[in-house]
């Protein structure tokens, strides 16, 4: 586990966080190449050293990598409507999602497997405790189900 801090848009949002190897890794072969390709030079409101660029060298755009997403998902649902077509089945088609999405994905998982709210907190960068526990922690169905059968292992109830 490493432990990496990061400057965002907010005050609760800066914050020293650990991270992953795997993530850690991800951005170890991107220092790399960029190491040999050049470092991003942009300035946003008195902000450098951005980790990603696009092809233009600037920073990505929320809008183009929801763009990007989109269109990946479009061609994964359009070849597999055929796909499933020719198998004779119900196609799975993937739902719209944003790159935000992913950020309630992530504290979702992360309160599923983690029972400090105050840890969760911290991690997502939320002022507010209830921002954590009213809008992101989502409860999974089969996460109930799992909860009651752990409980109820522990419990003698008749």
């Amino acid at each position: 586990m490493r432990v990496c801090g990061f400057f965002t848009k907010t005050e609760a949002g800066t914050r020293i966080i650990p991270m992953m190897d795997a993530v850690y890794d991800a951005f170890q072969e991107e220092y790399e190449k960029q190491k040999e390709s050049g470092f991003n030079a942009t300035v946003v409101d008195g902000m450098t050293g951005f980790i990603f660029a696009n092809r233009f060298g600037n920073i990505h755009n929320p809008q183009s990598v929801n763009r990007t997403i989109r269109r990946i998902l479009e061609n994964h649902n359009a070849e597999e409507v055929v796909k499933a077509k020719k198998e004779k089945r119900q196609p799975v088609i993937i739902p719209h999602f944003s790159c935000h999405h992913l950020r309630h994905t992530f504290c979702t998982r992360f309160c599923e497997n983690e029972t400090n709210i105050k840890v969760i907190q911290a991690v997502m960068g939320h002022a507010n405790i209830e921002t954590t526990m009213d809008i992101y922690a989502e409860v999974t169905d089969m996460k109930k189900t799992e909860a009651i059968e752990n409980l109820s292992h522990k419990l003698n109830v008749f």
